[in-house]
């Protein structure tokens, strides 16, 4: 299992994907403050479930091994999950600089959001889960090719 290049890829995304558990993607900065207020995963309930989600698809999709399709089907999966989540962010981007949603019970009407090194997380996990599914379709393609020879 663990001699497979894609189970590393794979494991990649699980560390990569609880850092982002960790440490925050956005921070705000008030218009007349000098103190940057981190927007945690945590801090929205949906924003936690998908960061949470990300992991753990990829750890359940290593120990899949050897049903190669579900792999391969649970990993696009985790591809729409990694975009649902930058899709999820600058929905609450927007909405926190609008003034719509408040990060601790403080209003940061036209505040200034900055992304963190955190927020190219799911990005990389993104393309890890791509090139982890490309070596799962190459290892069924290999097996099938070989049930042919027999």
């Amino acid at each position: 299992m663990i001699q497979r290049i894609q189970t590393l890829y794979l494991l990649l995304v699980v560390i990569l994907g609880t850092l982002l558990c960790i440490f925050p993607p956005v921070e705000f900065l008030m218009p007349a403050a000098t103190e940057y207020i981190p927007l945690t995963a945590f801090d929205k309930w949906p924003l936690a479930v998908m960061s949470i989600a990300i992991p753990l698809l990829a750890l359940v999709v290593i120990f899949l091994f050897k049903r190669r399709l579900l792999q391969a089907r649970l990993n696009i999966m985790n591809v729409v999950l990694c975009l649902g989540y930058y899709a999820l962010l600058a929905l609450y981007v927007t909405y926190v600089v609008k003034g719509y949603e408040p990060i601790r019970d403080v209003t940061m009407t036209d505040a200034d959001w900055y992304l963190t090194i955190w927020a190219a997380i799911p990005l990389v996990n993104l393309v890890l889960t791509m090139m982890a599914t490309r070596r799962i379709l190459k290892d069924e393609a290999l097996v099938r090719a070989a049930d042919r020879l027999r």
